[in-house]
Parts: structure tokens; sequence; C-alpha cells
């Protein structure tokens, strides 16, 4: 048989199972990233060959990993899109305040637990953003399933992402340099995270500079052509943040930054949105693929112990940061609980940490560790109120049906 006779049908039955995850996720109502890593493992190397059903993916595995890739860019390139820093500067001193709560408290944590377990620099600093950013996509999609959009504090929930965000495109920046370089002088450390920096400044400045022009150029009446020069802005500029040592992860958020600002923020987001769920799912699939489930066990106990790290410093970290913005013990609860969940980021420095010839175990661990926030996430998040009720007993906060008033502030000044 020539070498790819069964490429095209090994795509398809990826994509049938993908597909299939995707149903489920919706009869169950429930979130479809752990889903698909499931799905993954369950099809991955070890899997069994019947005749034509060959669910190694052996042949197509290039090409899913690929796809995966294109996934990862989609999807910074749309956080990109919804971040807006005069939507930061309007939230106000409240939000800043409540997301460096988030990060002090959370970072530290993160720093902590991979250092008590002996692992190097390198593989702790990928840990600690492994286990301190929100997965956005998931905590957007529970916000949508459970009608809580209207919720007072929504708005604080979204101004951590936001923070979050910032937050994510300096750190991606500076981990890629030093993991991607495998440098750990001094010296090569602070001109890769100088390069990175100067790298991501530089393009915003730039495009900032460039507004009129950008806008003019996308000024394109036919959507088809419309969506291939958008395409290759945000492939071109991500291929080249690679060749410097620099995440192409952060070449399309870079890009998603600059053309949020443009007049046709609006017509990209309602055009990329299909390429993002459609590569995005093929991109927590892949991943999947990528994983031992036999690997698992020997990651089993550091994952389990991040999970509970993570479940009290975010809990905490909500709580304090709700309250200090004027928010109810109730609503602060809801915020410590919605920003649980742990996603996409995480999985990109899993998959930084392989690139760069980090510890196996990272792998599994990551793998392991979304896994199980992916499902318990979303459980206390639509649990909330339960949860609450519990505690308000133990620390004596007001009675629930006290609870939903917001002190009275505007956040917006």
């Amino acid at each position: 048989m020539l070498m790819g006779e069964y490429l095209l049908f090994e795509v398809g039955l990826a994509l049938g199972i993908i597909a299939t995850a995707g149903l489920l996720a919706s009869r169950l109502r429930f979130s479809i990233v752990p889903i698909l890593i499931i799905a993954g493992m369950a099809v991955g190397p070890h899997a069994p060959h019947i005749g034509m059903l060959d669910f190694r993916f052996i042949e197509s595995a290039p090409l899913i990993n690929f796809m995966g890739r294109l996934g990862v860019l989609f999807l910074l390139f749309y956080l990109g899109l919804e971040f807006s820093v005069g939507r930061l500067i309007k939230a106000g001193r409240s939000i800043f305040i409540g997301g460096t709560i988030y990060m002090v408290i959370n970072f530290t944590l993160g720093i902590a637990f991979p250092l008590l377990w002996g692992w190097p620099l390198r593989e702790v600093l990928v840990v600690a953003g492994i286990t301190t950013i929100s997965s956005s996509a998931i905590v957007a999609k529970l916000i949508a399933d459970l009608k809580r959009a209207v919720r007072p504090e929504t708005e604080m929930i979204l101004g951590l992402m936001m923070f979050q965000d910032v937050f994510v495109a300096i750190y991606l920046s500076i981990v890629s340099g030093l993991v991607l370089t495998g440098t750990t002088s001094t010296i090569n450390v602070i001109q890769s995270t100088s390069l990175s920096l100067g790298f991501m400044i530089g393009f915003i400045i730039l495009g900032r500079k460039l507004l009129n022009q950008i806008n003019c150029l996308l000024n394109i009446p036919s959507d088809e052509v419309f969506m291939l020069v958008l395409f290759a802005m945000l492939v071109l500029v991500a291929g080249f943040s690679e060749t410097i040592h620099v995440a192409e992860a952060i070449g399309a958020l870079l890009v998603g930054l600059v053309l949020a600002e443009t007049e046709h923020s609006e017509r990209i987001e309602h055009l990329v949105v299909p390429f993002r769920d459609f590569f995005g799912a093929l991109f927590f699939f892949s991943f999947g693929l990528s994983i031992d489930p036999l690997a698992l066990t020997g990651a089993f106990w550091p994952a389990l112990g991040a999970v509970g790290i993570t479940i009290v410093g975010n809990f905490i970290s909500g709580l304090l940061a709700g309250r200090k913005s004027g928010y109810s013990h109730r609503a602060s609860t809801n915020v410590g609980l919605t920003i649980i969940s742990r996603g996409e980021f995480s999985i990109i420095l899993a998959n930084l940490a392989k690139a760069g010839g980090l510890l196996p175990i990272l792998q599994p661990f990551a793998a392991l560790y979304v896994l199980i926030l992916a499902i318990i996430g979303p459980l206390l998040t639509k649990e909330s109120k339960w949860i609450y009720s519990k505690m308000a007993r133990i620390f004596k906060w007001p009675p629930l049906k006290d609870t939903d008033k917001l002190r009275q502030r505007s956040l917006t000044q």
C-alpha cells in the first residue's frame, strides 16, 4: 500500500471522535475540554488496531498535531481580540487590586509547590504558570451556560480574566525565551527576556502607529480575501516569533491585541470563532493523543497536590479580591469558585516544556492536572450556592437570601 493511503480516513475518524465528544459534552451540559483530552488519551499510541480502524493515528498524527498547533494560534489570537487596555483601565482600581491579590497568592503557591518536589528552575517556572492561569474558554462557557452574565460579580471575573491575559503575555514571553534557549545563566536569561519583551512591546507600539494603514489594508469587501489576509498575518507573525525563540502563541496573541484596536475587530471576531472552535477542539484532542495513560500514574500525586493547592488558592484569592472590591460574601464566593478551571494556557506551557526538553513528567502532570480541574471546576461553580450556604454557617457570613446585594460602588470609576 502507498504511504498515506489511509491518511484522509484517519483524519475523518479523528474528526468523528471529536464530534462524538462534542455531542456528549452538549448532552451532559459539561465542558468539552476534559472529554476531548480523555478521547485523545483513549485512542492514542496504545489504542487497538482493528482492520481499517487504526485508532493509533500513526500516519495522520503529524497532520493532527499541526492542526492542533493552529488551534493554539486561534485560541490565543481570540484572547487578544477580547482583550482591551481601555476596558481594563475603565474597570478601575478594583480590578487591578483584585488581580494583584489573585496573582500574588496563586503564583506564590505555584512557585512553592514544585520547589517542594525538588524540581529544577525552568520546570518550577513552567509549573507556576500551569497552576496560576485560569482557562478563559471554560470560564466564559460556564458564565454563559449558568446564565450568570447579568450577575454583579461577573464583571470582576471578566476583569480577572483580562488581568491574567496581561500576565500571560508577559510571563509566556519570559518563560518561552528561557525554556526554548535552554540557558540558565543570568546574562543569557536577561538577554532572552529582553528580546521577548522587546519584541512584544515593539510589536504593539508598531501596530498602534500603523493602525490607519492596517484599517485600510483590511478594508476588503470579500470575506474570502479578508480571511486569507488575516490568517496570513496570524501565521507569519507566529512563525517569526518562533524563529526568535518566542513562543508562537505570543505572536498570535500580539496579532489579536493589535487587531482588537481596529475598526474591523467585530468582523474579525465573527469570522474567527468557527476556526477557533474547530482547531481548538483539535488542540485539546491532539494533546490527549500525546499522553500515555500508563504514564499518568507517575504524575498522580504531584497533580493531585497541585489541584488541592489550586482550589484553596483560587477560592481564597477570589474571596479576598471580591470583598476588597466591595462585593458580598456570596458574590465573592462565586468569583473564587468560577475561576478554578484550568485549560488552554496550562497545556500550551506543557507543550513548551516538551519542546524545550524539560522533565518528561510535566506532560502527564499537566494533562492530569487540567483534566481533574476541568471536571471539578464546573461542578464547584454550578454548586456555588450550596457551598456558600455551608461556608456561611462556619464563618458566620450573612444568610443566603441577603448575599446578592452589592455595596453601592461604581466599578467603572
